[in-house]
């Protein structure tokens, strides 16, 4: 049984369907604030493992570069939500490349405070 301040399936996924459209308007304000204050942001690279970003300005500094990128975009391809997280398949497109990965977000009381990146390569 959940309680009121615990998201259910559908909020936990509201929640990143919100995040995911400030991504697609490369809106990086609306972004943040779907994210928690400590919110744990984990890069693809550098391999092996990423980076680790947490808080508001790490993950500002991380996430800039492809904000102020216009001709970069993110579609998700496949997403199912398990309580309180969401996994998330996706194409990330630039220029002329692409690369393709997964995300594993944690939702809390209607943030985000977990995005876990992994991508193919």
């Amino acid at each position: 049984m959940r309680t009121a301040s615990q998201p259910g399936p559908d909020d936990t996924a509201t929640v990143v369907r919100q995040f995911n459209a400030a991504w697609d308007a490369h809106d990086l304000a609306a972004a943040l604030a779907l994210t928690s204050d400590g919110c744990v942001f984990e890069a693809t690279s550098p391999a092996p493992d990423g980076q680790r970003h947490v808080g508001h300005a790490a993950i500002t500094a991380a996430w800039k570069p492809i904000f102020d990128d216009a001709t970069s975009r993110f579609t998700v391809e496949d997403s199912f939500t398990a309580g309180d997280r969401v996994v998330q398949r996706w194409r990330y497109d630039w220029g002329d490349g692409h690369v393709r990965g997964i995300d594993v977000f944690t939702v809390q009381d209607g943030k985000v405070t977990e995005k876990i990146a992994y991508v193919k390569g």
